[in-house]
């Protein structure tokens, strides 16, 4: 199968095992959450399912959802959610994830924190021993002197001389270098991304020290947040629990 009917088959099975009717969802962003917004919307239309109400985490999950017809809500109205189905870009073996490979981190992880179930949705490739060589992890910061926090960033115990601060360019929505100016989130902020040549020997610690950081908003590194994640490959599908 191509990667893009492996991310439509995880993507469906979510909706198909961890939805039911009356249920508050969160929908996730990017190319293998598209395809989650897309079954959960038509089963609304088939009237398989009723009465769901969702909370995008990006603008173009929530232009996606509202093409669907699904009904959209935020977190003012509901600080709960029952189940949030997202893609990640890096699964560690205790399902420790990197996100925010499409920009959306801040809003996925405000999103999925709340949701009593977070299911991720990946295909076999984005499987991996540790986080950090893999993928970049994106952390989001203010515009306002960024190149201070980037700096700051780069100083901080568990990552000092571990890894290179990068600021994304061009559009927000991926890591790739696509324009001369800083890429600029949902939230009007900048995203680093941080380019590991070696595994992140201590990621809790990382997390924690990125968050408490004057200037960072979040990072992309999620811990302990998976309920389950389910897995397409080359043998077919495979849930994977903590």
């Amino acid at each position: 199968m191509s990667q893009d009917e492996l991310k439509k088959q995880v993507g469906y099975q979510a909706i198909d095992d961890y939805v039911t009717s009356g249920m508050k969802v969160g929908l996730g962003t990017g190319s293998t959450a598209a395809f989650a917004v897309e079954r959960l919307g038509a089963l609304l239309k088939s009237g398989e399912l009723t009465d769901i109400i969702a909370v995008p985490t990006s603008v173009r999950t929530k232009e996606q959802a509202e093409e669907l017809g699904i009904p959209l809500t935020t977190l003012d109205e509901f600080s709960r959610l029952d189940v949030a189905i997202d893609g990640a870009d890096e699964v560690d073996p205790d399902l420790n994830l990197v996100k925010g490979g499409g920009g959306a981190l801040l809003r996925e992880k405000m999103v999925e924190i709340v949701a009593d179930k977070f299911i991720v949705i990946v295909d076999e490739s984005k499987l991996c021993d540790a986080l950090g060589p893999g993928f970049p992890i994106p952390v989001e910061i203010t515009p306002f002197c960024h190149e201070h926090t980037i700096r700051v960033i780069a100083d901080l115990p568990a990552l000092k001389g571990k890894c290179t601060p990068v600021l994304r360019l061009g559009s927000s929505t991926n890591n790739a270098k696509d324009g001369d100016e800083p890429a600029v989130t949902d939230n009007g902020n900048y995203i680093v991304d941080l380019e590991f040549a070696d595994p992140l020997a201590d990621a809790p610690a990382a997390a924690a020290q990125l968050k408490a950081t004057c200037g960072v908003v979040d990072h992309g590194i999620f811990i302990g947040m998976t309920t389950a994640c389910i897995i397409a490959g080359s043998d077919g599908i495979s849930v994977k629990t903590p």
